[in-house]
């Protein structure tokens, strides 16, 4: 029997046929023609090494249908999927991105959870449909929850979750708004237009000690040049009931220098995400950085 991990591995009653247990595969071994699985069995979530034998079969999830022999799992057991197999599915996107942004290695990541570091990189990289358990583990190990690895709540906007009981207001140091800011991502600018007040999210850059972001002459944000304008960043944790925002209010101006604009433009990070025809970069150099921070108040 072929497998992969996060694959099923259910064992069949001998006599009856009846499923006897099953599990979700979390690892595999190849030193030999028949390789054991380490498996997570539904029933007790132990992890137990198990040589495949005659009671035994893989249902496959998330994975193209494979011909199977008669006998153990061959040597190509575990392979990666060929060149053309499908991209990471959304929940192993969503996985990596959280990771990545709490600064978590996967071996880390994979302790917290109690699951080998080869099968986090399979949910990451592949296709996957996990167990509840496992994922979760996955989201108390990335301190965000179940709903939000699955994507449930794309589509609302953030902040739906249940204040803390006892919250308390941080104000934040110049240097940990700089590193909020980090070197690129989304935020909004505050800007006045003929038709009155205006909030528009823009992709930046933060290069030395400036903030830039690409949009065309005759959009709303152009009108923030030649005028002092409030730049603005947050995030929500929901499942966390915490979070953080960081303002810069300063003086924006078009780009003009050539040197200047090819740094911008080679250490872009990605395009706008508005779409073509934004090739004027606008810069915002901050005469105040401020920001705060909500936790519980015991922290």
């Amino acid at each position: 029997m072929r497998a992969h991990l996060g694959d099923q591995l259910v064992i069949e009653g001998p006599a009856t046929g009846a499923p006897r247990r099953d599990g979700e595969i979390v690892g595999l071994h190849h030193e030999d023609g028949t390789p054991p699985y380490d498996v997570r069995w539904s029933d007790t979530q132990a992890v137990t090494l198990v040589f495949p034998g005659p009671d035994a079969h893989i249902k496959h999830l998330g994975h193209q249908p494979e011909t199977e022999t008669e006998t153990g799992a061959g040597a190509g057991a575990g392979a990666p999927p060929p060149a053309g197999a499908p991209d990471p599915g959304d929940l192993g996107r969503r996985v990596a991105t959280e990771r990545t942004r709490r600064g978590l290695s996967r071996e880390e990541t994979a302790r917290r959870a109690r699951m080998a570091p080869d099968y986090l990189a399979y949910l990451e990289e592949h296709p996957a449909d996990p167990s509840p358990a496992t994922l979760l583990r996955l989201a108390a190990a990335l301190g965000t929850s179940v709903q939000a690895l699955r994507g449930s709540g794309v589509g609302l906007p953030p902040g739906r979750g249940t204040a803390l009981l006892h919250p308390e207001l941080r104000d934040l140091a110049p240097q940990e708004c700089r590193a909020l800011l980090s070197t690129h991502g989304v935020g909004r600018i505050a800007v006045t237009t003929p038709e009155g007040p205006a909030v528009v999210p823009v992709n930046y850059e933060v290069l030395d000690d400036t903030i830039a972001f690409r949009t065309a002459p005759d959009s709303v944000p152009a009108a923030a040049v030649g005028s002092e304008i409030a730049f603005e960043v947050d995030h929500v944790d929901d499942a966390m009931s915490r979070g953080w925002s960081v303002l810069a209010v300063g003086p924006a101006r078009v780009v003009t220098e050539p040197d200047q604009v090819r740094r911008l433009t080679e250490r872009a990070h990605t395009a706008p995400w508005a779409g073509d025809g934004r090739e004027m970069w606008v810069s915002i150099r901050p005469t105040r950085l401020t920001g705060r921070r909500i936790t519980p108040a015991e922290q």
